[in-house]
């Protein structure tokens, strides 16, 4: 049962800023409060600034997200801390951002069965997600047990969202993929230009009629982060199927492909803190923009690689980026 690129403290979440160090000294850490979105004067901006690879005349955006070895977010970097390569041939960074811009986030919630006695922690997880939100953003809510319904449409009183979630009930099986296919079709609705699903779920698929290959293959098509929160029970194994036993596989497939993550739990009580982590990873990005040196309009996938430069006397970084987008056709 159970896939969607900023220094502040997001609902109890970290990020890190690391200052340059002087002679002989170890490099700083501080932590410090960063402002949310700043309205519509910045709508412009965020617009360019948009955190989801695409495609725009010749230009293509790319958001990145940095953790240290803490797996804190970690800010200050420059666009010289940066290298990007397209199917191996380094390319030249023209654009770089990192701004907080409007989101639109699509809530993909497991109700089968299964999730019985999850729910109450998955609802204050969403709740705690929801937190983190800026004015602009906005969101819809997907559950899925039998089969995928979406329940709240797009929205930015994220109150909707909690409120029918208080009355969701567990029962049926698990139509992960198809619900994974109808978010994607409803964030065609979205009207903000980053977009990203948040799957909590716990487990595998064992109802859908899309495969695994057309999830797969849609993923690499859409303009939208993943993230998943995997609720993993130790001993549980016994009696699933092989579609249940490669869902949290398939989660963290599709989540590294789009530039996101697959986040497992163990503990029903880490659920709230992994949902602060998402939160704090939708508003801490940079933003990477290039015009490919060999720009071939061959309707074919591209893969793009990136190298971090890590400043000297910085820790070890983490990059997380989108690994591809489609060409235009013409």
């Amino acid at each position: 049962m159970g896939f969607w690129s900023w220094c502040i403290c997001v609902a109890g979440m970290s990020v890190a800023t690391f200052g340059p160090c002087a002679s002989g000294q170890e490099a700083r850490v501080s932590i410090e409060a960063r402002d949310k979105a700043r309205g519509s004067a910045d709508r412009s901006l965020a617009a360019a600034s948009a955190a989801n690879i695409r495609v725009q005349s010749d230009l293509v955006l790319i958001p990145v997200t940095v953790t240290d070895s803490l797996n804190r977010f970690v800010t200050g970097l420059d666009k010289d801390h940066f290298k990007l390569y397209e199917d191996k041939v380094e390319q030249v960074i023209t654009h770089f951002a990192a701004e907080d811009a409007p989101i639109s986030v699509g809530l993909v919630f497991d109700c089968s069965g299964s999730m019985g006695d999850k729910l109450k922690k998955s609802r204050e997880a969403v709740a705690q997600l929801l937190k983190t939100a800026n004015p602009d953003d906005e969101f819809f809510l997907v559950e899925f047990n039998d089969r995928a319904e979406v329940v709240v449409g797009l929205t930015r009183r994220s109150e909707e969202i909690q409120n029918r979630l208080a009355f969701t009930q567990s029962k049926g099986r698990t139509a992960l993929l198809d619900a994974i296919i109808l978010s994607m079709n409803e964030m065609r609705k979205a009207h903000n230009p980053r977009k990203a699903l948040v799957i909590i779920s716990d487990g595998g698929d064992n109802s859908s009629r899309y495969t695994v290959s057309e999830v797969k293959n849609r993923v690499r098509e859409a303009d939208v982060q993943i993230y998943a929160i995997g609720i993993l029970e130790l001993f549980a194994d016994r009696g699933r199927t092989p579609e249940e036993f490669a869902g949290p596989a398939l989660l963290g497939e599709i989540g590294e492909q789009t530039g996101g993550r697959m986040f497992e739990v163990g503990n029903l009580n880490e659920l709230p803190d992994i949902a602060s982590k998402i939160g704090a990873a939708l508003r801490n990005q940079y933003l990477l923009g290039y015009a490919p040196s060999l720009m071939r309009r061959d309707g074919k996938y591209h893969r793009v690689q990136l190298k971090l430069v890590k400043p000297k006397g910085w820790p070890s970084l983490r990059a997380y980026w989108r690994l591809g987008y489609y060409a235009p056709a013409q």
